[in-house]
């Protein structure tokens, strides 16, 4: 587990595009800071150490970085990683100042049992983070939310039910879903199966209901005969 309160410290480098994938064979991973509209600076760390400190901070949990003598307060604005090998590939800093409100990705915890899955419903997961705004200071680790509404089919919790600390501004839109009470796979094959069965016995009923009328509106046997000859 990475200290997240100890300082991050990075090289710089020179080596830059094709010379790239020399650096990746030595476990050093390329990272950029963007520094407030100044140029970027390119650095560079191993990638065990990078990964670790990805886990612990996401992109939500400001960082102290350090480059020979300089000093930057940083958060992760996006990491790469290899889609094949999940191996990182470039981190992207957001140098940020202490005293001025930030944007950051906060993740989302659900707090407490779920009733629906004692049932045997299921939960639709459908937001794992909102975008938030604060200062950097008050930039939370995870929003908590309660488990224990998502009772019944069709229960949801949405981003109005998030517990949110004071200093903290969400950007999402508070009528998204977090997550849903829906049925498994099985029980919705169940309901149809029973559905297409009811369908065809509904459908077979009609078939011997109109069979029945048509048997009746024709004349048979001797009746027929004779009212043929009373038409003759």
């Amino acid at each position: 587990m990475a200290d997240l309160d100890k300082p991050v410290k990075l090289s710089e480098r020179t080596v830059v595009r094709k010379g790239l994938s020399g650096l990746r064979s030595e476990g050093l991973v390329p990272a950029v800071i963007h520094n407030h509209g100044a140029d970027s600076i390119h650095v560079m760390a191993p990638e065990r150490e990078l990964v670790n400190i990805y886990r612990e901070a996401g992109k939500h949990h400001p960082l102290n970085i350090e480059i020979g003598s300089d000093k930057y307060l940083v958060l992760i604005k996006d990491a790469h990683f290899n889609p094949v090998k999940r191996r990182l590939q470039h981190v992207v800093f957001q140098a940020i100042k202490r005293d001025e409100k930030v944007e950051a990705e906060v993740p989302i915890h659900i707090e407490g049992e779920i009733p629906a899955e004692k049932i045997g419903l299921m939960i639709l997961h459908q937001l794992d983070e909102v975008e938030v705004e604060a200062l950097p200071a008050n930039l939370p680790d995870g929003l908590k939310v309660d488990g224990t509404k998502l009772a019944e089919l069709h229960d949801k919790i949405t981003v109005a039910d998030l517990e949110v600390p004071e200093g903290v501004t969400i950007l999402t839109d508070a009528e998204h879903p977090i997550a849903t009470v829906v049925e498994t796979k099985a029980q919705i094959s169940e309901e149809e199966a029973e559905a297409e069965a009811a369908e065809g016995e509904e459908d077979e009923a009609a078939g011997e209901a109109a069979e029945g009328e048509a048997g009746e509106s024709r004349p048979e046997g001797d009746e027929a005969k004779s009212s043929e000859k009373e038409t003759s």
